[in-house]
């Protein structure tokens, strides 16, 4: 038997939440874990609290030759090194630009324009 330690997605739509499970590798995603060792909650704004492993239980399971998929992997090295980057404020609120009015084009002056042509002198 081949075990794995990667996620398991709880949550809903557009809401994911994530438990950190040591599971046999030929289950199914959202399976029956052999154990559950964290969990991992995107929606959290504090990086740092997004995460909660259990490292005793996961370098047991590491020991014993379970996997770490790449997801979980990367969590573990973030946790074992404490650096998970700094969230990033949202943008200001800009108000929206207001359209420039449109140039008007040129209106023709009103008088007629002077004709060069000579007039017959009667």
């Amino acid at each position: 038997m081949s075990v794995r330690i990667r996620m398991k997605l709880m949550g809903r739509k557009h809401r994911p939440f994530y438990r950190v499970c040591v599971m046999d590798r030929q289950r199914a995603r959202d399976s029956k874990a052999i154990e559950e060792v964290g969990f991992y909650d995107t929606s959290v704004a504090d990086k740092s609290k997004r995460v909660s492993l259990n490292m005793e239980r996961i370098e047991y399971w590491l020991s014993v030759g379970a996997q770490p998929s790449e997801k979980v992997n990367a969590l573990i090295k973030k946790v074992k090194k404490g650096k998970f980057g700094e969230a990033l404020a949202p943008p200001p609120m800009i108000a929206p630009k207001a359209p420039e009015p449109e140039p008007v084009a040129e209106v023709a002056s009103a008088e007629p324009a002077e004709t060069t042509t000579e007039e017959s002198g009667e």
